[in-house]
C-alpha cells in the first residue's frame, strides 16, 4: 500500500506477535448472529457516524509531502473535504497533534514538522482552524485526533525543535523501541498533555476530540519500557506495575473527560482502541479472541471499562480483520463490543479497514471489493453500532478495488447525519 501508517504498523505487529497471519483464514459466510437482525436491505437509522481518518503523521494521508505552499496544503485539504461529501460521509477525524506537535497555532507544542518538513516553523496558515470552518460549511463534523504520550518516531532528542518540552524536560522522556515517548506516570507529564491539547479545545468549535491506540506503547520483543524509577516515585499502594499503569491511563481518560465537558460542553469525547481488550482464554469476560496483544495487558488500558462506566462519549475500536479471520473474527468480535456498549449511553462505532482491500499482501477476503459492504451489512444485526469509520484518507480517494464505491452503492445511497 506504499507508505505504511501508524496503524498498519501496528497491525501488522499484532499480526506477527499472534500468529494472525496464518494460511486458510478465509472469508466465512456473512450474516447477523442474532435473532430479528436487519436485512442488507433495511434502511439504515437517520443518525449514523459515517467517518474516514485523514492521518497527518509521516504525511500518511495529508499533505502529500511536507513543505509544500500554505495553498497546496489547503487545497488538497479541501478535496479530502470534498472526497468525504462525494461518498456521503458526514465526518472527517483529522490528526492534529501526531507526534506532541501541533496542526494549529499553539504556545505549548511546536509545529508540526510534516507540514514545513522542520519542526516549529509557522507554515503560513491555520490547518485546524481551516478544517473545523471548512468541514462546517459542507455539513461535515470535524473530529480532531491527538496523540497523546508519542513524542518522536526516533530516539535523538536533538533532532526536536529547540523550543520543544521534550528538550525542556529530559526527564520526562523514555526512549523505547526506537521512538521517544512522554512517560505516562509522571503527572506533570499527564497534565501537561492535557493543557496541550485543550488548547485546540479553547480555540476551536472542533465537534470531538478524538484518541486512537496509543497509550502505553505496543510491545517491542526485547525491550522494557524504562519507568522503573517513576513507579517508584508514585506507584505507592498498587498491587503491581501493570495496575499502576493502568490507573495512570485511567487518570489521563477521566480528566481528560472533565476538563472538555469544563471548556467547551458540546464537544464529545471518543476512542478507538485496538480492536481487543482482553482474549476470553485471558478473562471470562475477553473476546472470542487469540490476539497476542491485548489492551488491558500491553497498553495498559481499560477499554472496556471506560465504556461500561461511561467515562467517554463514544468507542471506535479497529476491528481491522475479515469475517471468519480465525484469531480475530469480525463476526465474533462486533456483538462482543455490542454487548459491552449495552445500556451504557457510549457510543458504539467501528473502525473499518478499507486500507487493507486489495491490498496483495493480505488475505484472499480482501481481495473481494464487497468484504467490507458485508461488515456493514453484519453491524446491521446490532443496534448498538451507530456507524463506522475508515481508515484512512488516502484509501477512501484512491479506492483501489472499489472497495468503498460498493460500501456507498449498497448503504450509503441517502445522506445521515452523525449521532447525537
Amino acid at each position: 500500500m506504499g507508505r505504511l501508517s501508524r496503524r498498519a504498523l501496528a497491525v501488522a505487529a499484532v499480526a506477527t506477535l499472534s500468529g494472525l497471519a496464518t494460511a486458510g483464514d478465509g472469508a466465512a459466510s456473512p450474516g447477523p448472529a442474532s435473532p430479528g437482525a436487519a436485512s442488507p436491505g433495511r434502511a439504515r437509522a437517520a443518525r449514523e457516524l459515517r467517518g474516514m481518518w485523514l492521518a497527518t503523521v509521516s504525511n500518511r494521508d495529508w499533505p502529500s509531502s511536507p513543505g509544500l505552499p500554505a495553498g497546496q496544503q489547503r487545497a488538497e485539504l479541501l478535496d479530502h473535504l470534498d472526497t468525504a461529501v462525494r461518498l456521503r460521509l458526514n465526518t472527517v477525524i483529522l490528526q492534529v497533534r501526531p507526534t506532541a506537535d501541533a496542526l494549529w497555532p499553539s504556545p505549548y507544542e511546536p509545529w508540526s514538522q510534516y507540514l514545513t518538513g522542520v519542526q516549529g516553523k509557522d507554515p503560513g496558515w491555520d490547518p485546524l482552524g481551516t478544517a473545523v470552518r471548512e468541514a462546517h460549511a459542507r455539513g461535515l463534523e470535524l473530529h480532531a485526533w491527538f496523540n497523546p504520550y508519542r513524542v518522536a518516531g526516533h530516539t535523538d532528542p536533538t533532532r526536536l525543535a529547540p523550543s520543544h518540552p521534550a528538550r525542556r524536560h529530559p526527564d520526562w522522556v523514555v526512549r523505547y523501541g526506537g521512538k521517544l515517548y512522554y512517560d505516562p506516570g509522571l503527572p506533570q507529564v499527564r497534565k501537561f498533555v492535557q493543557t496541550a491539547m485543550l488548547d485546540a479545545v479553547r480555540k476551536y468549535k472542533i465537534d470531538a476530540v478524538h484518541w486512537d491506540d496509543y497509550f502505553y506503547p505496543y510491545p517491542v520483543a526485547g525491550q522494557v519500557f524504562d519507568d522503573d524509577a517513576t513507579y517508584a516515585a508514585h506507584g505507592a499502594g498498587f498491587s503491581s506495575k501493570a495496575a499502576w499503569r493502568r490507573d495512570n491511563i485511567d487518570r489521563l481518560v477521566l480528566e481528560m473527560a472533565a476538563r472538555i465537558k469544563e471548556i467547551r460542553p458540546g464537544t464529545r469525547f471518543g476512542i478507538s482502541p485496538f480492536g481487543v481488550w482482553r482474549n476470553a482464554t485471558t478473562d471470562p469476560l475477553g473476546s472470542p479472541t487469540k490476539a497476542g496483544v491485548q489492551t488491558y495487558d500491553h497498553l495498559y488500558a481499560d477499554t472496556r471499562k471506560w465504556v461500561r462506566e461511561h467515562w467517554i462519549d463514544y468507542i471506535c475500536p479497529q476491528l481491522y480483520w475479515n469475517i471468519g479471520f480465525t484469531a480475530a473474527d469480525y463476526a465474533r468480535l462486533l456483538p462482543w463490543w455490542a454487548k459491552v456498549a449495552e445500556g451504557t449511553g457510549t457510543q458504539l462505532y467501528i473502525g473499518e479497514a478499507l486500507y487493507k482491500a486489495g491490498d496483495p499482501a493480505q488475505p484472499a477476503a480482501w481481495q473481494d471489493p464487497a468484504e467490507l459492504s458485508r461488515h456493514l451489512t453484519f453491524a446491521r444485526g446490532w443496534p448498538q453500532v451507530r456507524g463506522h469509520a475508515f481508515f484512512s484518507g488516502a484509501e477512501v480517494a484512491a479506492d483501489r478495488i472499489d472497495a468503498m464505491a460498493r460500501v456507498v452503492a449498497d448503504h450509503y445511497q441517502q445522506p445521515a447525519k452523525p449521532p447525537r
